[in-house]
């Protein structure tokens, strides 16, 4: 394997990387910048774009004869890392070393670390070993792994606290500092990283902490159910939820209020924003903490679930010049997740899009965005009405909540913007019914109105433990479906494996239904607000309802029949209530 004491200076690689299409110009430019500021040759290339990090490294994994892994085998993470080597080592020159059937892989991002690799292997008492490359995000989420508080059980917390009084164990730790950096001792501190790096780690969306008269039970939800996770001694409550206050910058003193606030920590490489509730109950303070990571990437249009022909009549739909475009579902059925990628969609210099929100979910370039703030009357209505002076084309107004919203959102959309929001009903028919029953004229709602979307996630079936199976008849029955529909396709179900936490499922998608304002529709609202009569001729103009949206899910070996009913549970199809 070839040793580069100076890259830049090293023909054979220079040669082998112009192959790659790296011009002359462009490598002495690096090559400047080297000499004269020092660094990495692979750095060097990559903050300049001058090419993709994964076409650097697959290039160089060619050139060294190292294997090029996209993603690692995190349960392979050497054992006694954590003990024996610094994090900060790790996080600044990207290595982390896995165990395999040999002995050590080192993987690296910088294929010319071989000093480095050589000393981590000492350190870890290995003379031989073997090595890899994969991009910087990779290797440090797997350092994140290794060093997060997996390790810890929650027997260790509860012996380490019944050793403390509450005033003892609670301190406050600088909110800005990387949870994975923490040094302190202090076991409720300790519990509370464990929870969140363990709900990150788990990919939970929330974490609730729950007393009840002898214990406190936490939860985490993932993929929209919640599963149990600790249950501690009642005393511990207090503590927890001061130190979770302290973070929120919360009233400790006040227990008798609901309150709510915010927290952002680093974890790793990655930044998470926590929105925190409080509030109080016959055996105190209940706490639900909501998780939003911000460094993942918003969605494509493509990514959303939508089956083709839906996603192609979303898609012009979202490009109307004028009229309110509505997504309705109940609360964390992704409609805030539909709406910013919708945005993300038709954002362009020629637009200017604004939006007011109940929080900023995600920060998107090019487009301005406000957050409520009752507190000093910044409310969707009134915030709203300052948006319109802001001469904008596209307005996201993050929920109509009552009749004033509703009202200048439709006055907005009459004068030439296209509005998005949402609203909480079971069904597209129903959002008509809540506008009217807000007091909207029925003549209004269908001049401004231009499509409403419903939608519901469901949990996917996880790819690496799922079983193909053949259906009873009743259950396909209960799908709407026959033998003969369903033909060649193959049905699956769950089974559990430890990448599911044996749940049998592995993230979500969407269902939707889409319901356009056609003229017999219009003519119906004028009549009347009954959403099932709504519903029933948006179905005779083509609607596909969602629970037809859930069977094709089904079909496509996405996701099981259980899951859809229990999604649609409500939702009617053809006039008729599913079970």
């Amino acid at each position: 394997m070839p040793s580069v004491e100076s890259e830049q200076n090293n023909p054979s690689l220079r040669g082998h990387l112009l192959k790659m299409g790296i011009s002359e110009e462009n490598w002495a430019s690096v090559a400047d910048s080297l000499s004269t500021n020092g660094g990495s040759l692979t750095e060097g290339l990559i903050k300049k774009k001058i090419i993709s990090e994964e076409a650097l490294l697959a290039g160089l994994s060619d050139y060294f004869a190292i294997p090029f892994l996209r993603e690692l085998p995190l349960d392979h993470l050497h054992p006694d890392l954590a003990d024996r080597v610094p994090q900060q080592y790790l996080k600044k020159y990207r290595l982390i070393p896995l165990e395999n059937s040999h002995g050590l892989t080192i993987v690296m991002n910088d294929p010319t670390h071989y000093a480095i690799a050589d000393e981590l292997s000492r350190l870890l008492d290995h003379r031989d070993y073997e090595t890899a490359l994969s991009t910087r995000d990779v290797i440090m989420a797997a350092i994140g792994m290794a060093y997060d508080l997996k390790e810890s059980s929650a027997k260790e917390f509860l012996e380490e606290i019944n050793g403390e009084s509450p005033d003892q164990i609670i301190s406050e730790i600088d909110e800005t500092a990387d949870l994975l950096d923490e040094k302190s001792e202090a076991p409720i501190i300790k519990l509370v990283n464990l929870l969140l790096t363990g709900a990150l780690k788990d990919r939970a969306s929330d974490i609730h902490i729950e007393p009840y008269q002898f214990t406190v039970k936490v939860r985490y939800r993932i993929d929209g159910i919640l599963y149990d996770v600790l249950n501690l001694p009642r005393r511990i409550q207090s503590p927890l939820v001061s130190r979770i206050k302290i973070m929120s910058k919360l009233n400790i003193a006040e227990k008798r209020l609901p309150q709510d606030g915010r927290i952002e920590i680093r974890l790793g490489d990655r930044n998470v924003d926590i929105r925190v509730s409080v509030l109080p109950t016959s055996f105190g303070e209940r706490v639900v903490l909501r998780l939003l990571d911000k460094t993942q990437a918003l969605l494509q249009l493509t990514d959303l679930g939508m089956e083709e022909k839906t996603g192609h009549l979303f898609s012009r739909l979202i490009k109307f010049p004028f009229g309110i475009i509505l997504v309705t579902g109940p609360t964390g059925s992704g409609k805030t997740t539909t709406l910013y990628t919708a945005l993300t969609a038709i954002n362009s210099s020629e637009i200017n899009i604004i939006t007011i929100e109940d929080p900023i979910e995600y920060q998107i370039d090019g487009i301005g965005q406000i957050q409520v703030n009752p507190k000093i009357d910044l409310t969707f209505a009134q915030g709203l009405r300052s948006i319109v002076r802001q001469d904008p084309d596209v307005i996201l107004v993050g929920e109509i909540r009552d009749r004033e919203t509703a009202e200048i959102a439709i006055q907005s959309s009459l004068t030439g913007h296209l509005v998005f929001s949402t609203l909480h009903t079971n069904d597209a028919a129903g959002a008509v019914t809540r506008l009217i029953d807000m007091g909207i004229e029925p003549f209004l709602v269908t001049s401004s109105i231009v499509a409403v979307v419903a939608q519901r996630l469901v949990r996917v079936l996880c790819p690496k433990c799922k079983e193909a199976y053949i259906p009873g008849d009743e259950a396909l029955a209960h799908l709407g479906i026959d033998a003969h529909t369903l033909g060649h396709h193959t049905l699956y179900r769950k089974r559990g494996c430890a990448a599911c936490m044996y749940t049998g499922y592995r993230g979500r998608t969407a269902i939707f239904e889409i319901m356009i304002m056609e003229d017999a529709v219009k003519k119906l609202v004028l009549k009347t607000s009954d959403a099932n009569l709504i519903h029933e001729e948006a179905l005779k103009q083509g609607m596909k309802p969602l629970l037809d949206a859930g069977v094709g899910k089904v079909l496509a070996g996405v996701t099981t029949p259980e899951e859809v009913f229990r999604v649609t549970r409500m939702v009617k199809r053809d006039g008729e209530t599913d079970l």
